[in-house]
């Protein structure tokens, strides 16, 4: 069983102004749509249209919990939420001529809250996989992500985490099935600037030396380097217009998990990867079915050798 975890996750609600924004104007607009927002959530819709089965778990609270509940039942995601007092917070995203987002902080989180969470983990067993990913809201304690690891740990079950920074480099000594940073986060969490994929492979290579069983890590534009034992694979993304970069790294990951379930084969896992984070790249919200499998035939990957 695959679980997903979005500790602090939310309502995305995404406008398409008219014109640019104009800061102390009225602005108006005729489009927009809301869905359910998070990146353990992303991953858990991307696995739903490919057929995977999981359960979303986090904290969920007040009216807008109960909305970000229904909108993934509408999509027959499977969830158990834990139910907190303060309510789930709304992201606005616009969609103009740049792409900006305005992020709520979120709910605060009681002691007796977050101690409830661990019953959405009581059936967890061997080899089932949770997908830690995001940001923690306020009131988890600083050390909640490896307390959380640790708990994943001693039910014999793999864990993937999507965060930066400090709590990235902890997570590494255990052995995480799966990190993905972007080009951006492994430069900041190396303090290095890396122009050249020759520049980007040692740092790769690092992260498996650190612990990670499998890495990828996201170019953008320029597509995806996979790193697993001692060797290194990439692949150019599939030919396409970007029209939303939210949701495209939690589609990758959902891409190989789902993949590497069904067929145990890292490098299928891998274009899998690139095939579901283009899709979602391609499209105004996450990928459906059809866009996925319409790009996966156009995936190739090839094995760099070393220098």
């Amino acid at each position: 069983m695959i679980y997903t975890v979005t500790l602090n996750p939310s309502i995305d609600y995404v406008i398409y102004p008219n014109n640019t924004i104009k800061l102390g104007e009225l602005n108006r607009f005729d489009k927009s749509h809301k869905s359910a927002g998070g990146k353990g959530i992303n991953v858990s819709r991307i696995l739903k249209q490919l057929n995977t089965e999981n359960k979303a778990l986090g904290f969920v609270g007040g009216h807008t919990g109960k909305l970000l509940t229904d909108l993934l039942s509408d999509e027959n995601v499977e969830t158990d939420f834990t139910s907190i007092k303060a309510s789930t917070r709304i992201n606005v995203k616009v969609k103009g001529d740049q792409e900006t987002e305005i992020n709520d902080r979120g709910p605060r989180v009681t002691e007796s809250e977050s101690a409830d969470f661990y019953s959405t983990l009581a059936h967890l067993a061997k080899n089932d996989l949770v997908v830690i990913a995001g940001s923690k809201p306020d009131g988890l304690s600083e050390d909640y992500y490896q307390n959380l690891i640790d708990y994943v740990e001693s039910k014999e079950a793999d864990f993937i985490i999507d965060t930066t920074g400090k709590e990235l480099q902890m997570a590494l000594s255990k052995k995480p099935f799966l990190v993905k940073p972007n080009i951006h986060e492994l430069e900041d969490l190396y303090g290095v600037t890396l122009d050249t994929i020759d520049d980007i492979i040692p740092y790769g290579k690092k992260m498996l030396e650190a612990g990670a069983q499998h890495t990828i890590i996201s170019l953008g534009e320029k597509g995806a380097l996979f790193f697993m034992k001692d060797e290194v694979y990439y692949s150019a993304p599939p030919e396409g217009q970007l029209v939303n970069s939210v949701g495209s790294g939690d589609s990758m990951i959902a891409g190989f998990i789902g993949e590497y379930q069904k067929a145990n084969n890292p490098l299928d896992a891998f274009k899998m990867s690139l095939a579901c984070g283009s899709a979602t790249a391609f499209k105004e919200d996450l990928a459906k079915k059809e866009d996925i499998t319409k790009l996966a035939s156009q995936i190739k990957i090839e094995k760099l050798e070393e220098k």
